[in-house]
Parts: structure tokens; C-alpha cells; sequence
């Protein structure tokens, strides 16, 4: 759609037409005052149409050249430029553009309800289809945007238990999600996202607290978990060493007793008050 209008050099163009006004006012005066005056309204009139073709445009930026309603083409050249006369020239930034959305509240995959919120980085990459295929095309980013991340909380949960489930806490799959998204959201605006990431994320008020406790018995749990599973191993390696260096001849209620001190001894939480037994098991 998009296509590259017709443009000269506007300081060329100026150059042609103080020319052509010398040259108009050398003939006049040769041939007289009512020639002069002819050739004056001529030059004057063609100043005039020239003049409504003039542009300045600044770089990282275009202009969306129309003629009588017609798309004529686009002028992404920096510098002072000349296109067709009595064309409307539309000026579209080119520049690299961010904006962050509001926080949304909205549930997670688990059903829990969240507040999230991302920034966008975003350009113009077709000036076409910014100007003629949306009303607002910053508008219609920011929308589409908003959309995005609702469903990508919809479709993710907070905090995954599961190794193969992603979660809105897994910062760089989520955010090479959002983007992939956005783009093919945005790509009818002529909008190129170049990147979109997770801003704002937290539990709704609401369920804060009960969040934050169970995310913290979830800690002890796996904490726990690595005492138990160190302890046994410690317990193990203590057991295979007395047999190897036979310092102790131990049967398997002996074992049994000695593998239950040991264990309350590394896996509490609490430091251990020693007893010593002078007596003897069976007794």
C-alpha cells in the first residue's frame, strides 16, 4: 500500500523559480510596462502554485502526501523538500515511541485476581497504513495493548507449581509472548513492537495476605524438603562409615535407634538438648 511520492530537491525548485521571475522581469522590460505587468501576474500566480508544494521535514519523520483526497505517496527524506502543488501533507513521527499501560485488574489462569501492567516500545514502520487503515493508530496500540496483556493474564497463572507451566513470573518467556502478540495485533496500523514487558505485578489487595502466606508455607515446604533429603543422605553416609572402619557393631534395632536421633537432630528446628544414656537399650 504504501508507495514513495514524487519530490525535488525544494531548494533546487526555489532556484528554478527565481530564475524564471528574472528572466519574466527581462522580457517585460524589453517589450514594455503592459508586458512587464503581464509577466509579472504570470510569475506571481506560478509562485503561488509552486509555493503549496513546499515541505520541511524532520528526520526521523514523513509526511503522507494527498492530492484531492487521493493517497499520492509518503516522503520519509529529511530536508526541505518539494512535491506535488495543492497536495495536504499528513506528518507521521518515525521515532521509537513507549508507553505504559494502566494496572489492570484481572484474573489469572488459576482464577485468582491480579493487577498487572506493561510498557510498550513501538514505531511507525508503514505511513500508510497508520494514517488511512486506523483513525488513531496511537490510540488503537494502546487498546490493542490493554488487550494483549488481559489475555496473556487470563491464559497464565501468577505463580506455577508445575516445571512445564510458565507463569507471569517467568519475566523473559512472558515477555517474548506479549511481544510476538502485540505485533501481530498491531501490524494492520503499520506498527512494529519492538518490545513489550511485565511492569506492575502483584495479588489484588484482597487476596494479598492470603497469597503471601501460602507462597511463604510453600518456602518451608521445599526448604524442608532439602533438610529431610540432606539429612538422610548424612544419616546414610554416618551408617556406611562406622560398618566400613568397624567401629561399632550395630543391629538393626541399634540402627533404628541411632537413624531416629540423627534424624531429629538435623531436621529440627530447634537446638537439641543432648541426654546421655547410661543404661543400655534392651534394659
Amino acid at each position: 500500500m504504501e508507495r514513495r511520492a514524487f519530490r525535488l530537491n525544494g531548494f533546487l525548485v526555489l532556484a528554478v523559480l527565481i530564475v524564471l521571475g528574472g528572466a519574466a522581469g527581462l522580457v517585460g522590460v524589453n517589450a514594455g510596462a503592459a508586458m512587464l505587468l503581464i509577466m509579472g501576474v504570470a510569475w506571481l500566480a506560478l509562485a503561488v502554485v509552486i509555493a503549496t508544494g513546499f515541505t520541511v521535514i524532520n528526520p526521523n519523520e514523513a509526511k503522507v502526501v494527498q492530492f484531492l483526497g487521493r493517497y499520492v505517496g509518503s516522503v520519509a527524506d529529511a530536508g526541505f523538500q518539494w512535491v506535488l502543488p495543492f497536495t495536504s501533507k499528513r506528518r507521521i513521527t518515525l521515532r521509537v515511541r513507549n508507553f505504559e499501560t494502566t494496572k489492570l485488574k484481572v484474573n489469572d489462569a488459576d482464577g485468582n485476581p491480579v493487577e498487572i501492567a506493561a510498557v510498550v516500545v513501538y514505531k511507525v514502520v508503514e505511513t500508510a497504513r497508520a494514517t488511512f487503515s486506523v483513525d488513531d493508530y496511537e490510540e488503537y496500540v494502546a487498546i490493542q495493548s490493554e488487550a494483549a496483556v488481559r489475555h496473556l493474564a487470563t491464559t497464565h497463572p501468577y505463580d506455577s507449581h508445575e516445571p512445564a507451566r510458565t507463569s507471569l513470573r517467568d519475566g523473559a518467556e512472558v515477555a517474548t509472548e506479549l511481544t510476538s502478540e502485540l505485533r501481530d495485533r498491531t501490524e494492520l496500523a503499520g506498527v512494529e513492537v519492538l518490545e513489550a514487558r511485565i511492569t506492575h505485578l502483584a495479588y489484588a489487595p484482597e487476596i494479598a495476605q492470603a497469597m503471601l502466606v501460602r507462597q511463604q508455607a510453600a518456602q518451608v515446604v521445599a526448604a524442608r524438603t532439602k533438610i529431610v533429603e540432606g539429612a538422610v543422605g548424612m544419616v546414610q553416609l554416618a551408617l556406611d562409615r562406622l560398618a566400613a572402619e568397624g567401629v561399632v557393631d550395630l543391629d538393626e534395632e541399634r540402627k533404628a535407634q541411632m537413624v531416629s536421633n540423627l534424624l531429629v537432630v538435623l531436621c529440627g528446628d530447634r537446638a537439641t538438648q543432648p541426654v546421655v544414656n547410661a543404661g543400655s537399650l534392651y534394659a
